[in-house]
């Protein structure tokens, strides 16, 4: 696509940056049969292709409109577009530079400024997210029923073993998953504890700053992973193999530290040793499986539905690596239509685009139920608090599901 920058931004790191992303782009269209919104909505404009265009005019120089942040708004930054595009286009770092710039020069609506802030500072920041949970789960029979749901009952995490293999590695406790889903990080140090390895949780470490980042503040993700990389070195000094996530989006983050502080010498050697080490909890456990103690007697099958999230299929461009583990204890799985599409969670957009990210998620429950299964399994915290709400199939993360499949047949 050719491109004239405005002279503000043409000589500057971003402006270079983002003339190549955008040189890449040959406009063919193939994005628009796998963008979320442009499905629902029919508009050029919510298409991958369409935001490109709008992004460019505003990088060569057009001045941006309330209309142009809210079609920017309405992107889930599922990246399927990216996993789409024969041009290799990194849609996801393009709209991160637009936003930025758009946001710049065009004020949002009071309210939209509360809201947007609200969830910033509150959702990331794990101890004061927690209790306003508490709060809102002590007080759920007196909210709307459309609020009741967003905050269901705690379940038992179980416990978490105190062992002193030699082998280490880190576990980030996300800031939403140890409040809302405590029961993942625990199931997975136990899956961990029988290959042998123990789990370092350093109490300094916050948010990966994932947050922050889709919500276009990224001096705070900087900030969060700054943080992060201070809290988590000393570990890395002392031998821990990998970081493992359990939850796929703050693994994409936290794997994108080497570029987010590229750029400052204190921390871009130490960022991107800590972005290598970083795994998926599924990444890890394939290479590892061989050494578990599995059962010798065939489990008993049960019909499973495996929802990867777009941070993992997408972001991560992790495929077809959950499932085996899965099929290994007994799983059998129910074919999933659409399964490249995103379930309307994207981060924080369930909160600031009610109304999208309910028609995703009802798209989402049809395609996910369709073949019957008796629980629904995915490995994102946001996707499992926005699906569990609207089905009464039980979903779960499958590290969950994998725990207790093990603890049944070893025990």
């Amino acid at each position: 696509m050719e491109t004239h920058l405005a002279d503000h931004i043409r000589d500057s790191d971003v402006g270079r940056e983002a003339e190549a992303i955008l040189r890449a782009c040959v406009h063919c269209g193939f994005c628009g049969a796998t963008c979320p919104t442009y499905q629902l909505l029919g508009d050029e404009l919510d298409s991958p292709r369409g935001r490109i265009y709008q992004i460019k005019e505003v990088l060569e120089g057009k001045r941006p409109t309330r209309v142009t942040q809210v079609h920017l708004d309405r992107c889930l930054t599922c990246l399927s577009c990216e996993t789409t595009c024969p041009s290799g286009v990194r849609f996801g770092r393009l709209l991160e530079i637009g936003r930025s710039v758009v946001d710049q020069s065009v004020a949002r609506p009071l309210l939209e400024r509360f809201v947007r802030a609200t969830v910033r500072e509150t959702v990331s920041r794990r101890v004061l997210f927690g209790g306003l949970l508490r709060v809102a789960r002590a007080l759920r029979q007196l909210l709307p029923a459309r609020i009741q749901v967003k905050f269901a009952v705690r379940r038992s995490a179980g416990s978490i073993p105190s062992s002193g293999h030699a082998r280490r590695v880190i576990l980030l406790t996300s800031c939403t998953q140890g409040a809302l889903l405590p029961a993942v990080d625990y199931a997975a140090a136990r899956v961990l504890d029988r290959l042998g390895v123990a789990v370092v949780v350093d109490p300094t470490a916050g948010c990966c700053g994932a947050l922050r980042a889709h919500l276009s503040d990224l001096e705070g993700a900087r900030v969060a992973a700054r943080r992060n990389v201070d809290a988590w070195w000393p570990q890395v000094e002392a031998g821990v193999e990998a970081l493992v996530m359990t939850a796929s989006g703050c693994g994409l983050q936290v794997r994108d530290y080497g570029r987010l502080l590229a750029a400052e010498p204190a921390y871009a050697e130490r960022a991107a040793r800590l972005s290598a080490l970083t795994l998926d909890l599924s990444v890890w456990l394939a290479r590892e499986w061989s050494r578990l103690p599995l059962p010798v007697v065939a489990m008993p099958p049960v019909t499973v539905a495996f929802h990867a999230p777009c941070s993992l299929q997408h972001g991560q461009q992790i495929n077809g690596v959950v499932e085996p583990l899965l099929v290994a204890l007994g799983a059998r799985l129910a074919t999933v239509r659409e399964a490249h599409l995103c379930c309307g969670s994207a981060g924080s957009y369930s909160l600031l685009q009610p109304t999208l990210s309910a028609a995703l998620r009802k798209r989402k429950i049809s395609a996910l139920t369709a073949g019957a299964p008796e629980v629904i399994l995915s490995a994102n915290v946001g996707c499992l608090a926005h699906l569990e709400p609207a089905t009464a199939i039980p979903v779960r993360h499958w590290i969950e599901w994998l725990d207790e499949r093990l603890s049944q047949a070893l025990n």
